[in-house]
């Protein structure tokens, strides 16, 4: 498809995505600042690909209630973490650059106390990054050239753990920085609930459950 800039006047419908070829480094850091910081549309870009996403309502209820789950995760084990959300994450050396669902910084969250915007050049990427229905390897091989530790994948009622390992992602079946929760069941379960009870009768229940596990 034929991409007509200013990209501010592309009207992509919720749910869908466009990817352009052949677009420069210059060109990326253009389109992001012609752009601005409050549009509902993500970019990703990976050598001199990009690809513009509009969400669906439906994936920023996922992102909420996920984030939610995460920061009451780390409350209860009492876990110091920063939240950058999408932030615009992006190397000009390796021509890469994403915007996450949501990010977090863990283990190097001291790295971005107070920080609005984060230069990979000299600070470290987000220790987690979340992603609600990734169906593009420009996404992929953004997050794999920053090379984001460990990236979550929620997709149609299922979620994936990639891990960084030998400059490749490898699916596993517990997440590096919840190694005694079992993720992969409770993430989803929480979300199934929260669209039949709501997102804060899921969460509170939720809540209970953690008690249990790391209490």
């Amino acid at each position: 498809m034929v991409i007509v800039k200013p990209i501010s006047q592309i009207e992509l419908q919720p749910g869908s995505h466009i990817r352009v070829r052949d677009v420069g480094w210059q060109e990326f850091e253009e389109i992001l600042i012609e752009r601005g910081e409050h549009s509902h549309t993500r970019l990703a870009y990976y050598q001199g690909i990009l690809e513009v996403m509009s969400p669906l309502p439906e994936h920023e209820r996922s992102v909420v209630i996920i984030s939610d789950l995460i920061k009451l995760i780390l409350r209860l084990q009492q876990r110091p973490w920063e939240s950058l959300r999408s932030t615009t994450l992006k190397k000009q050396g390796i021509a890469a650059g994403i915007e996450p669902d949501e990010c977090f910084y863990l283990e190097n969250y001291q790295a971005v106390i107070v920080k609005d915007r984060i230069d990979l050049n000299v600070d470290p990427p987000p220790d987690l990054a979340i992603e609600i229905d990734v169906t593009s390897l420009t996404e992929i091989n953004a997050y794999l050239a920053l090379a984001v530790p460990e990236v979550w994948i929620y997709h149609q009622n299922s979620l994936t753990i990639y891990q960084l390992q030998n400059n490749q992602y490898i699916k596993s079946k517990f997440s590096h920085f919840f190694p005694e929760l079992p993720i992969l069941t409770i993430i989803p379960q929480a979300i199934k609930r929260s669209k039949l009870v709501g997102m804060s009768q899921a969460l509170q229940e939720f809540e209970e459950t953690l008690k249990t596990l790391i209490l």
